[in-house]
């Protein structure tokens, strides 16, 4: 079971994921990359998803089978104004939020997770107060993430950000976690999702999302999701998300 609504703090997304009991014909779609970074809480204890760059197995890391997870999903390059870290010291990562925050402000944090009755809003009380404490998010790469999020060239997106190539990267990497062109391919397969999950043709679907044809589309897949639009059509039909304006799965 998976479910998400959009959240006060600008861009993000609420989320809940509850795993299934024992692996079978209900288990659950791999976590794809996304561009984002999230804060979560499950088993008593908060962690931080690094943004990724492979498809991750549902019940990797914290947690397991029949696990509840509840997340806060920043928006692309919003992760790091929050957490204090450069994106890319965190890719293809989960870890515990003590080894990045002093360890007396963590167990506050989570004792007031823990015991809330709707730890995700709770996640999304502690996220809006520490936010508004912090420097906020480079407006610069939000605004390329924006645009690559739109269909826009990465050479499109830097000459409207006002920036060149070499700065753009390495702004990037510490956003995002990795490089814009890797971005935008991450997130033009998350256009094409979802627009495969809401029924349309995988042909029309990679088109509309920019690639050049379904072939394209089916390698892209492969290369960042590790498996076939067949197969991930297949699983995301047996845990139907509910978003809510984020293209994004947990």
């Amino acid at each position: 079971m998976y479910a998400e609504r959009a959240s006060r703090l600008d861009g993000a997304v609420v989320w809940t994921r509850t795993m299934p009991a024992a692996p079978g014909p209900t288990a659950a779609y791999p976590v794809l990359p996304d561009g984002c970074m999230d804060l979560l809480w499950t088993g008593g204890k908060l962690y931080v998803a690094g943004p990724d760059t492979r498809a991750h197995a549902p019940g990797e890391g914290p947690g397991g089978a029949g696990a509840r997870y509840d997340g806060v999903r920043f928006a692309p390059g919003a992760g790091p104004a929050f957490l204090g870290v450069p994106a890319h010291e965190l890719r293809d990562r989960r870890v515990a939020l003590a080894d990045l925050w002093p360890a007396a402000r963590v167990r506050a944090l989570t004792g007031r997770a823990t015991g809330a009755a709707d730890p995700a809003s709770a996640l999304e009380d502690l996220v809006l107060r520490h936010a508004a404490d912090t420097e906020p998010p480079d407006p610069v790469l939000r605004a390329v993430a924006r645009r690559l999020g739109a269909g826009s060239t990465v050479a499109a997106a830097a000459d409207a950000a006002g920036i060149g190539a070499r700065q753009l990267h390495r702004r990037s990497l510490a956003a995002f976690g990795y490089g814009p062109k890797t971005l935008a391919r991450i997130l033009r397969l998350q256009r094409a999702l979802t627009l495969v999950r809401g029924g349309v043709p995988y042909a029309d679907a990679a088109v509309a999302a920019g690639c050049a044809d379904q072939a394209h589309l089916s390698r892209e897949m492969r290369d960042l999701a590790g498996t076939t639009l067949g197969a991930y059509a297949a699983l995301a039909n047996r845990e139907t998300p509910q978003p809510s304006g984020s293209s994004t799965t947990a």
